[in-house]
């Protein structure tokens, strides 16, 4: 879509003058529940950087490497998160979203730093002294390079390994907690390779790097959670449902009022032609056990960033007409709303959306998403869908994983130099909508 044309839609779209679609007040507002959670979202790899101990920081620097490039300083937010947590609340969220790092709080099997749970500490303090509730994921994929050298969750002590340090974390850290998320995406591997998802080229240099990393470590298998060869992924999933089960259950003994779920990627599926048949074996095959474990947690994470228009044969290409992002994918508003209805309808627990975002160099392609798919998750929040909170993603331009810091998905761009954050205008839109707690 050329761009005159998509500002255009855009204004339609929202029914309104452009200047609403940047998110200045409307006529008619849709109002969200109170107390409705306000968020963004990182991820302690993607930004702290020099996560030295960790698996990913071994796999991106073998020969050869599936990675562009290394994280290496990432946003520095290991020194600067004051700084980010200021940013979130200058936009006006009542919610931030962050990761613990599982290789920096145990470097070593057994050896849990005090020091390093003391920094998490003060993070998630922080919040509470400046009314920000955290949301706090235990493990956004990464894990400590010990970990992954045992075969990681290919092990069959895995479950009981992330246990341990689950328990460990809750016991120093769960008092301020605000929601606490076990795995971030743990369906992803198999996510991206449904329908030939992944090209033949990429999936044989993550093959070489697996086989690289586990040369140089000395070890039979060195596997990473959003690094796997997909045959290992059906095993792997074993041991992570069961590893999040075990979890949840250490979470709730030490803190037995704490909301506890985990989040998974969703796509909004959608059916072209009259036989389901495709798109419902994806479900089944991607979502379904991770749904049916959901059942027994306090909220389930929702986290969605495009739709899948399946008709009998498998997956189509995206319409003509498609407003595209960075990466070649259609960016369809409409998609969250529906992903969440479908997550609902399914393990009927609240629903919290704990990242949702595109990939843009042109932030008005953000600017006019954000409002349209908030637009959408209002309405079915109207009609019954119990949401708790929209947390977007990513509140910087961050290290994102095999493709370097080419992808933009940020709120505030970040000068690799300096690391200096300077925000967007998308993040004025997000910043708008919920100080008004409506769209």
């Amino acid at each position: 879509m050329k761009r005159r044309d998509f500002l255009v839609a855009g204004a339609a779209l929202t029914g309104a003058s452009a200047m609403n679609a940047v998110g200045m007040v409307s006529k008619t507002e849709a109002k969200f529940p109170k107390g409705f959670l306000w968020g963004t979202a990182t991820s302690g790899h993607q930004t702290e950087g020099n996560n030295t101990a960790s698996d990913l920081w071994f796999l991106e620097n073998v020969k050869p490497t599936v990675f562009a490039e290394p994280s290496g300083d990432a946003c520095n937010s290991f020194a600067l998160w004051e700084t980010d947590l200021q940013l979130v609340k200058d936009m006006g969220l009542n919610s931030y979203r962050f990761s613990l790092e599982w290789a920096r709080i145990e470097p070593e099997p057994g050896l849990f730093s005090i020091a390093m749970l003391d920094y998490y500490k003060q993070r998630i303090q922080r919040c509470k002294a400046m009314g920000i509730i955290p949301q706090v994921t235990f493990c956004h994929f990464v894990a400590p390079r010990w970990f992954s050298e045992q075969a990681g969750w290919l092990n069959p002590a895995a479950p009981e390994l992330f246990a341990r340090y689950v328990k460990r974390a809750a016991e120093h850290l769960s008092e301020d907690i605000g929601y606490a998320i076990t795995l971030n995406e743990p369906n992803l591997t198999a996510l991206l390779n449904w329908d030939g998802g992944l090209p033949k080229f990429v999936l044989d240099k993550q093959r070489a790097t697996l086989k690289a990393a586990a040369e140089k470590a000395g070890v039979k298998t060195f596997t990473s959670a959003n690094v796997m060869n997909y045959e290992d992924y059906p095993l792997a999933q074993e041991h992570m449902l069961k590893g999040h089960r075990l979890a949840f259950n250490a979470i709730k003994a030490v803190r037995s009022d704490l909301p506890v779920g985990v989040s998974l990627a969703i796509n909004d599926d959608q059916v072209v032609g009259n036989d389901s048949r495709h798109r419902d074996k994806k479900r089944e095959t991607l979502y379904g056990p991770w749904l049916e474990t959901a059942k027994q947690d306090d909220f389930l994470g929702v986290q969605n960033y495009e739709r899948s228009r399946i008709d009998a044969n498998g997956e189509l290409p995206p319409p003509k007409d498609a407003v595209m992002g960075l990466m070649g994918k259609e960016v369809y508003p409409a998609s969250l709303a529906n992903a969440v209805e479908y997550a609902h309808s399914v393990c009927q627990k609240p629903v919290l959306v704990t990242e949702h975002g595109v990939s843009a160099d042109d932030d008005e392609i953000r600017s006019w998403l954000i409002p349209q798919a908030l637009k959408a998750l209002q309405e079915k929040v109207a009609a019954g869908v119990p949401v708790l909170g929209y947390t977007h993603w990513t509140l910087l331009d961050n290290f994102e994983w095999v493709f370097g810091y080419g992808p933009k998905f940020g709120l505030h761009s970040v000068d690799r130099q300096t690391f200096k954050r300077t925000p967007k205008q998308s993040a004025q839109v997000l910043g708008n909508i919920a100080r008004r707690n409506a769209v």
